[in-house]
Parts: structure tokens; C-alpha cells; sequence
């Protein structure tokens, strides 16, 4: 695959003796700018096609705000079938779906600072889809061949996911809770007056299970939905009894942070319920509407620091903002003087502009990326499936990583397990489908990468096992369980190459 980019300026003798670390560096620049050039200009982009499209919350949570997430891992899959015609894509979709799942979820139980409870419906829910569109990509590539009509059946599952989150299906709460009575938490109760009035209440609303679990809920604490919704029809509501009855202290700049990255929520749903939440808080600790004022001034402020501390123009205050300000200068200087930032008012009506010069970074930013990776494993004589399983798949994840810790550290363990496990669908079905679809060719990926899919579905089991296990509870021995799992995962992919 080497010999499919440009001849690279040292010689493999330069490289082996040292010259390799450069390309080392450049590899976690391009890191680097793939997160800066996604989180500042590719996703508010994508807001903004959704607001003016008009698209319902579920549906812009599952395309838009998934590709804005997910749009390195996509585009390294094109580079991989286009350009390496190798296993580099596919190995960065499996150790990107692996790294998302134990890594990710695990740091956050880690470094979370406090036990979280996790809602097993959400868990259970993205799991078996994701299992499910794994089982149909072993399928495709059983006779390590992919013919197009393969690939539409790939995105049109895809298509069929973001049905089914629009159309929730009201089931009753109470026949879900005998279903799966044997795999609930035991902290999980629900009063016997509340049975005949939790069925009525989810059957005539699209009410989600996932905000019951905001906040941790004790043995003795008992869920009546009626009287908590009081003849509103909005999850919403549940949301301020929750932070009513175990107060959560947040800010609004916290609040709108830590609501602002699962993919099936889009932004405005996110800061609606922020702002709920902390009013609430607000009226708790001082008695009026006196204090919001504060909050949304402070907001501001955040927001007007954010945006000086991209300028390329402006140094920050603070010696970390400096070094980072200083290492992000070229950058930050050739995205600010060729992207439109169409968060700014000046240039929202230019978000179309914003979202094409975007994607060509990305994509410019990928193919280096792709570049120097390739060299490293060439140089190091490392596997190319085996480099994306590691290298690519930790660098492209890291973004997201960092934003379901912050979720965490909040108390939203829901969210952080939905948003690694919902991002993982993506990859697999349009990460993989949508670039094979574009080609239409066969393609041979050999036996080894098969493999890794029946490894995926066994991590996959692993993780939700090791929650029930847990008693469904998001804290530090499962973050050091799922650590642990990824250690032997690396080994195993690394024992697979060497036999």
C-alpha cells in the first residue's frame, strides 16, 4: 500500500534510524485536526442542515450528528477502499468499534469519580442492533467477496435504525419489566399501584426509559410514572422530579457540555433539557428566577472564550492555553482563513460553504493521516489490519472519548454507554457498506479479518454480561474489567498476524 501514495522524502534506511518519528508526529497532528476541524466547523455545520431541513430530533440524531462523529472513521474506510485497497479501513472500523465499547465506557468508570447507574434498556437495545448488523456483515463478506446489492442491504439496515428510533414502539413498561425481570438491577423497583398507570402513561407517549436513570435510585425509592408526569407529555418532566428528589449539582455551562455529544440527541433537544435541569436547580437553591440571569451571563462568557481561544489572532491567557494555542497556530490559522465558522452570526447562512470546505479537510487531513500510518507500518513491518486495530482506531476515538468522560463525570453514564455503542452502528453499516457501495467491485480481505467480526460480537456480550454482573452499575471495577478485556484483545489481534 506504500507504493499507492507519494514517494516519502527520507529513505527506508533514514527511516529505520530514527526519521520514523516524525511521521509519528505528524500521524498525531492529523489527530489533532481531525478533532479541531469536526467539533468546530463539520458538526455545527451539520446543526444546521438539520434545523433548516427540519428534520425530526430522532432523525437528526441518527444521520447527521452520527456522521459528524464518526466522519474520520468514514473517511479512512474510503482512503482504505479507494486509495490503500487494503485491510488499513476495515482494520480502523473493527479497533474503532472494540476501542468504543471497552475503552471508552471504561474510562469513563474509571475516572467517572462516582458509581452511575445504567438503564438496561438503552444498553440492550443498541446492543442487539449492533450485534445484528454485525451477523449481516459476516454474511456479506462469508465468500470474502462484496457485490453491490450487498452493500445496499448494509445501508438500508441503516436506514431501517433510523426508522426505529422515530418510531419508538410504545411497549408497556410493566410487560418489558416481566420480560426481563431475571436481568434487571436490583436497585430497579417499581410500586404495585403504579403498574396499571405506568401503561397507560408510556402507551400514549413516546416517553424514553433512559432519563429515568439520570440519577442513581436507591432500593427504597419506587417510580410512579403517572403521578411524576402529572398529565404532561414530556420526558422532560420526569427529568426535574428525579432532580427534585436527589439533587444534582450542575451548571448551566456543565449541563449544556455534557448533553451536547450522543448522537440520537441533537443539540437543541440537549439544551432544551439542559436548561431545564438547571433552572430547576437554580429555583431549588435560591428560591427565585433571580439566578438564571448569572447562569446565562456565565454561558456567554464560556462561549465568547471558546471562541477566542480557536482565534488564531488572539493569544489566550494561562500558560496550558498558550502551549495549546501555540501548537494549534498553523492550523487554526489555515482552517479560520479557508472555513467559514457558521456558529458566528456573520456566517450562519453560510453553513452550506462550512460543510463542503469541511469535508474536503477532513478527507485532505485523512489521506495524510493514511499517509504516514502506512509508512510507520512499513517501516516498524507491522500489519496494516493490526496498525488500524490500534493506532488509527485509538486516534480516531480519542474525540469522543474525552466527551463521554466529561458525560460521565457528570452523572450521565447512559449517555456515554449509547453514544459508543450508537457510533459503533454507524461504522459498521455505513463506515463499511457506504465505501464498498461506491466501488462495486469484489473485494478480498482474506480470513483473518472475519475473525475479527466474531470477535466484535464477543466483546460486544462481554460488555453487557460484565454490567449485569455489576448490577448494572458504571464504577471503577468495571472500567478496570473492560481495560482489561482491551489488553487481551490487543493480544489476540497481535497473536493473529503472527500465525
Amino acid at each position: 500500500a506504500i507504493h499507492e501514495f507519494p514517494a516519502d522524502v527520507f529513505s527506508p534506511e533514514q527511516r529505520r534510524k530514527g526519521a520514523v518519528l516524525l511521521h509519528v508526529v505528524c500521524a498525531i497532528y492529523m489527530f489533532y485536526a481531525l478533532a479541531i476541524v469536526c467539533d468546530v466547523y463539520f458538526v455545527p455545520s451539520l446543526e444546521k442542515i438539520s434545523e433548516n431541513l427540519q428534520l425530526s430530533e430522532d432523525v437528526a440524531g441518527a444521520t447527521f450528528m452520527a456522521a459528524g462523529s464518526s466522519a474520520p472513521e468514514l473517511f479512512t474506510s474510503l482512503i482504505g477502499v479507494f486509495i490503500t485497497k487494503g485491510d488499513l479501513g476495515v482494520g480502523t472500523i473493527v479497533g474503532s468499534a472494540v476501542f468504543n465499547i471497552l475503552v471508552i465506557i471504561g474510562i469513563c468508570g474509571i475516572f467517572a469519580g462516582q458509581p452511575i447507574s445504567l438503564s438496561w434498556w438503552p444498553l440492550l437495545r443498541d446492543s442487539l442492533y449492533y450485534i445484528l448488523s454485525i451477523l449481516m456483515l459476516i454474511v456479506v463478506i462469508y465468500d470474502d467477496k462484496v457485490i453491490w446489492w450487498e452493500t445496499i442491504i448494509l445501508i438500508s439496515m441503516y436506514l431501517v435504525y433510523i426508522i426505529i428510533m422515530k418510531h419508538k414502539v410504545a411497549l408497556s413498561f410493566e410487560n418489558l419489566l416481566l420480560l426481563t425481570s431475571s436481568f434487571l438491577p436490583d436497585s430497579f423497583s417499581l410500586s404495585s399501584s403504579s403498574h396499571s398507570s405506568s401503561s397507560s402513561s408510556l402507551s400514549s407517549s413516546s416517553l424514553s426509559p433512559a432519563p429515568l436513570h439520570l440519577l442513581p435510585l436507591s432500593s427504597s425509592f419506587h417510580i410512579s410514572l403517572s403521578d411524576s408526569c402529572a398529565g404532561q407529555d414530556s420526558a422532560v418532566v420526569m427529568v426535574d422530579e428525579l432532580m427534585s428528589l436527589h439533587p444534582h449539582q450542575l451548571t448551566f455551562s456543565e449541563a449544556s457540555l455534557h448533553l451536547l455529544i450522543t448522537p440520537h440527541f441533537p443539540p437543541f433537544t440537549r439544551l432544551r433539557m439542559a436548561g431545564r435541569m438547571v433552572i430547576n436547580e437554580v429555583h431549588r437553591t435560591h428560591g427565585n428566577t433571580e439566578g438564571l440571569q448569572p447562569k446565562e451571563e456565565e454561558e456567554e462568557e464560556l462561549e465568547e472564550e471558546e471562541e477566542v481561544s480557536f482565534s488564531p489572532f488572539i493569544v489566550p491567557g494561562g500558560h496550558c492555553e498558550r502551549v495549546r494555542w501555540l501548537v494549534s497556530w498553523p492550523l487554526c490559522l489555515l482552517l479560520c482563513c479557508t472555513v467559514p465558522n457558521c456558529v458566528l452570526p456573520r456566517w450562519s447562512r453560510w453553513y452550506l460553504l462550512t460543510f463542503l470546505a469541511s469535508t474536503l479537510w477532513i478527507a485532505v487531513f485523512s489521506y495524510l493521516m493514511v499517509w504516514m500510518v502506512t509508512i510507520i507500518s512499513y517501516t516498524l513491518g507491522i500489519p496494516e489490519v493490526v496498525m488500524g486495530i490500534t493506532f488509527l482506531a485509538a486516534g480516531t476515538s480519542v474525540p469522543d472519548c474525552m466527551a463521554s468522560l466529561i458525560v460521565a463525570r457528570q452523572g450521565m453514564g447512559d449517555m456515554a454507554v449509547s453514544n459508543s455503542i450508537g457510533s459503533n452502528i454507524f461504522d459498521v453499516l455505513l463506515g463499511l457498506g457506504f465505501p464498498w457501495f461506491l466501488r462495486t467491485l469484489v473485494v478480498d480481505y482474506g480470513s483473518v479479518v472475519g475473525t475479527y467480526f466474531f470477535v466484535l460480537i464477543s466483546f460486544c456480550e462481554a460488555l453487557v454480561l460484565s454490567v449485569h454482573l455489576n448490577r448494572w452499575w458504571l464504577d471503577r471495577r468495571l472500567g478496570l474489567c473492560l481495560m482489561m478485556l482491551y489488553a487481551i484483545f490487543l493480544l489476540c489481534s497481535v497473536g493473529f498476524q503472527r500465525l
